[in-house]
């Protein structure tokens, strides 16, 4: 009921549909972004394993995904920059020193598990839970 709601009180702007809340923190091309990172099979790959199986080591992804290093990276900076994960550096060294490794966001898992509209979906139904409507 609440999904009707949402599209009826999208408007048209500009010869086309509003399909984000004006208070959104995303723009539509952000979403889209998104998508057409995830489009790309490797990155695919990358962003699953990262939501299955948690955190990873760029050595480590290069081992299980069978990928050279220098193309892990280009990916891996691909899904970065539209922020599906994010890279982070230990805070603490252990035997092997400090180093880097590789972790979906919240949003990565999001994209994966439900793909762009329902996402956008889900933030109409938190504007209008925030909103009281």
């Amino acid at each position: 009921m609440a999904e009707s709601g949402n599209r009826a009180r999208r408007q048209p702007g500009n010869g086309r549909e509003r399909f984000l809340p004006e208070q959104s923190l995303l723009e539509l091309s952000d979403y889209l972004a998104m998508q057409r990172a995830i489009g790309n099979e490797t990155r695919f790959r990358l962003l699953s394993m990262l939501v299955e199986q948690g955190p990873m080591t760029p050595t480590e992804l290069e081992e299980l995904l069978d990928v050279p290093g220098n193309t892990l990276h280009y990916h891996l900076d691909k899904l970065v920059d539209v922020g599906l994960i994010e890279n982070r550096k230990r805070s603490e060294p252990d035997r092997e020193g400090l180093y880097s490794y590789y972790r979906a966001t919240s949003l990565g898992e999001g994209i994966l598990t439900h793909g762009v509209r329902e996402l956008i979906d889900e933030e109409w139904a938190a504007l209008d839970a925030y909103s009281g409507d």
